[in-house]
């Protein structure tokens, strides 16, 4: 299949350009970029598109440089291409912030491309990535992470500004780009930098992809067909995983997602994983997180302990906390607690404890509330207990008599029976009487001096109530 046919076979396929069409070359003078530009003038009114050229100096290499704008410039005036071109002091950007030249080329060249597309309405941004440059993409992946994200390669079209980025030369290797431009008289600009190993790019590219290809000639074209189908596959799942998040994560409010590990667990784990990084973009705002995929391994990990009580620590201040059957998703802050210190109940009024817990102790006779569906009451006989009563946090060495039982149980062991989560313990309400014996660990169980059946001798009441 000749060069051309094989690249409109994939702009058919992959449905990259429609009539109408507005497209903007990110032309840099180089082979790459001026066979793209050769080819759609070729075909401009074939596909009945509109065509222009956007070029960058970067002021990285001086009059050389400055060279390549003038040769693009000169070649789109001679073949009557729009051309919009620029020079952006990246040195001097670099002095200022510092950080990854190529980093900020990019950063810079995309926003000039952005900015003319807005302004002149085109709708489309066409680049010259090719097989070998998505063949290097994925090997770099493999090298530094291995994850499935990094490893989709280069989409022949996504999203960008108010368009869409179009990479028609996906289906094509640089040599034939290079074969088919010089068979047609074209003419570009070197760039030297290309021929160094300072990046990682040019590295694969002179050392690994060479020695590839003599193993099979065909390897970049493998490698597109990999990240086609991987993209393809990735998508599915994640529709998957979105149709699935609402059933097994909840949001509380804000500020708080609760996860059931049961129902996560029931799902296969490429959708576990994939609920997970759904998850952290809603409480991330869709913030592009590099630690992503480290992150939903831990979070994984968490949901797979047979630890009742565990957490893990997440970027800016986010707690996740693994509470026996759920994991509780919050942003972690300095909590009031009203339990802290020592605090006397003042009989026949509520008192509003931390967690949605509400209070009442007083006298049986004079109750006017009407429990709700959430409250449970018990009865006491004033006789049994010592006043005034206090609310405390546990202390070392606090039991409790329950009901039922000879000997009194450790609070410690009680909470791990009760399955309280751990960071919630030191801050358990306990009701004490006046020698300090406890009475309740509020909300949880009772001292078998109180019931929730009324003797002839009760004479006080308390009522815990939740929201």
């Amino acid at each position: 299949m000749s060069f051309e046919l094989k690249v409109q076979k994939y702009i058919n396929e992959q449905q990259l350009v429609k009539k109408g069409d507005r497209l903007l070359i990110a032309c840099s003078g180089g082979i790459d970029s001026m066979g793209l530009v050769h080819f759609f003038k070729k075909f401009q009114h074939n596909l009945e598109i509109e065509l222009f050229v956007a070029h960058v100096d970067h002021m990285l290499r001086g009059e050389t440089s400055a060279e390549d704008r003038l040769f693009v410039e000169q070649f789109c005036h001679q073949h009557n291409i729009p051309i919009f071109s620029t020079a952006i002091p990246i040195p001097q950007l670099l002095q200022e912030e510092g950080g990854n030249s190529q980093t900020i080329c990019r950063r810079e060249r995309y926003a000039f491309f952005e900015e003319m597309m807005k302004t002149h309405q085109i709708n489309k941004l066409v680049t010259a990535h090719h097989a070998d440059d998505q063949l290097e993409s994925i090997l770099m992946a493999l090298t530094k992470s291995g994850n499935i994200s990094s490893m989709k390669g280069i989409y022949s079209k996504r999203d960008f500004s108010f368009g869409t980025i179009i990479r028609p030369f996906l289906a094509v290797t640089k040599e034939e780009i290079r074969e088919y431009l010089e068979g047609n008289g074209g003419s570009y600009r070197e760039d030297a930098s290309n021929e160094k190993d300072d990046y990682t790019r040019n590295r694969f590219r002179h050392h690994i992809v060479p020695l590839l290809k003599k193993e099979n000639v065909h390897v970049s074209s493998h490698a597109v067909h990999f990240a086609e189908t991987l993209q393809q596959d990735d998508e599915l799942l994640n529709r998957l995983a979105l149709e699935r998040f609402p059933h097994i994560v909840n949001q509380k409010d804000n500020q708080i997602y609760t996860l059931s590990v049961p129902l996560l667990q029931k799902e296969p784990v490429a959708l576990q994983r994939r609920i997970i990084l759904i998850l952290l973009n809603y409480i991330y705002n869709n913030s592009n997180f590099t630690q992503g995929l480290t992150m939903a391994s831990s979070i994984l990990n968490l949901c797979k302990s047979t630890d009742g009580s565990a957490k893990v620590d997440l970027p800016e201040q986010i707690i996740a906390n693994r509470k026996y059957d759920e994991v509780v998703f919050e942003k972690l802050s300095e909590k009031i607690n009203v339990n802290d210190n020592i605090q006397q109940v003042v009989m026949n009024q509520w008192i509003q404890l931390q967690n949605g817990i509400r209070l009442y102790i007083g006298e049986a006779s004079k109750v006017v509330h009407t429990p709700e569906n959430n409250s449970t009451t018990y009865y006491f006989s004033s006789e049994l207990i010592s006043t005034p009563l206090y609310i405390r946090t546990r202390k070392s060495g606090d039991r409790i008599l329950l009901k039922g039982m000879e000997q009194q149980k450790r609070l410690s062991r009680l909470f791990i029976d009760e399955k309280i989560p751990l960071e919630d313990r030191e801050q358990w309400p306990v009701l004490v009487d006046a020698n300090d014996e406890v009475l309740a660990v509020i909300g949880v169980r009772v001292s078998k001096k109180l019931s929730t059946r009324k003797q002839i001798v009760d004479d006080f009441i308390l009522i815990v109530e939740r929201k």
